[in-house]
């Protein structure tokens, strides 16, 4: 049996497109929360058939560029032109049988674009997703109707286009003069081309709509997960407690085989929870002598890394303690700031807050603190 072929995604990010508006080019402007870069080439290091990643930069932008080999991409400069980028692209991925060639302008790239492709690559050379022409198309001067275009067998080109890898190496180092895409050049080349279903959402960002219609996509698309949390500590002897991540004198401390951090290990359960992946206790079992005494930042550090192991993004974290005593209103703040530093997040995005139960029930006789949480997971 035959070894699958090794396949590598160029991503072309060179230009400096600014008819969308704004400070910055387009692939650098923000899209739900990132930029649009990060979601172009997210699909393709989500995708288990690409085994390589090279992003081709402009020299502008390579401050960005660890950011991506952190990743696992490659870099390359780009060129004077894009077949000239590509070239660059192309010089770093020897080692692949196939490479898919596409614009960091396409954030919205679905899995089924992409292994439409790579499947057509199996019986040829060369293919690339299309959109049959469905509206009626005129030929305009001076701002009117000159005259009507057949569109029969017209196709809207897209990306990822997908080749050979040898064979469109070879076709760019032969090409001469400017080409619209890497279709032209493999033609150019005598390279069939297939072409293969793309998609209306797979939309090329290039003016000031195409930003907002980019978001209502990625939108469409996310998987947005929302876990609970609950947990309870018993007061016992000690003279401090530790409440998310902040040590705060008291004339008692809490109870439990950890360092009994109620608020930490709470928000640990509400992102298992969002995982639907268990709860501390099953990933941390008390019964397991080495977690005695542990710091609660290491099952909730746990818990964070989980998450964006999956593909999640951790959005949002509300922490509500109940307690009579201590005071947890002069902590807040630093409590906010020590959980965003082991989630990993801005600490606009960590609630921290208290209430007590009115003098009802085991908190409001003072014998342990109470904690409610919710997390917040988004997927795109």
């Amino acid at each position: 049996m035959s070894s699958p072929p090794r396949i590598a995604a160029i991503i072309v990010a060179a230009g400096r497109g600014t008819r969308v508006g704004g400070t910055v080019p387009k692939q650098w402007q923000a899209l739900c929360g990132k930029r649009v870069i990060d979601h172009t080439v997210a699909a393709f290091l989500n995708h288990d058939r690409i085994d390589s990643i090279v992003v081709v930069l402009n020299d502008s932008d390579m401050d960005q560029a660890d950011g991506f080999r952190a990743s696992g991409c490659l870099i390359a400069t780009g060129g004077a032109d894009r077949a000239a980028s590509v070239r660059n692209g192309l010089a770093l991925v020897d080692g692949s049988d196939q490479v898919l060639i596409h614009d960091a302008a396409r954030p919205c790239v679905s899995r089924a674009v992409i292994d439409g492709v790579l499947d057509a690559l199996v019986d040829g050379p060369a293919a690339a997703p299309g959109l049959p022409i469905t509206d009626a198309l005129w030929l305009g001067e001076d701002g009117e109707v000159a005259g009507t275009q057949d569109r029969t067998a017209l196709y809207a080109a897209q990306t990822p286009q997908g080749f050979d890898t040898a064979a469109i190496r070879a076709a760019h180092a032969a090409f001469e003069g400017t080409a619209a895409d890497d279709v032209e050049v493999a033609r150019a080349a005598g390279l069939p081309v297939a072409i293969t279903p793309g998609s209306a959402d797979n939309l090329k960002i290039t003016m000031p709509g195409d930003l907002t219609r980019a978001a209502r996509i990625l939108e469409s698309q996310m998987d947005i997960r929302t876990g609970n949390g609950f947990d309870v500590h018993a007061f016992g002897p000690g003279d401090h407690v530790m409440l998310c991540g902040v040590k705060i004198d008291h004339n008692q401390g809490l109870v439990g085989h950890s360092d009994a951090d109620v608020g930490m290990h709470t928000v640990t359960d509400a992102i298992y929870g969002a995982l639907a992946m268990g709860d501390i206790g099953q990933h941390f079992p008390p019964s397991d002598p080495q977690w005695k005494g542990a710091a609660s930042h290491v099952f909730l550090t746990h818990a964070a890394d989980l998450a964006r192991s999956h593909g999640f993004t951790l959005t949002h974290v509300d922490c509500t303690l109940i307690c009579e005593h201590p005071k947890v209103g002069p902590h807040a703040a630093a409590m906010r700031d020590v959980m965003a530093m082991y989630l990993g997040i801005d600490a606009d995005r960590v609630s921290v807050k208290a209430t007590t139960s009115e003098r009802l029930g085991f908190t409001g006789r003072g014998e342990g603190i109470a904690c409610l949480a919710t997390a917040t997971l988004v997927k795109l």
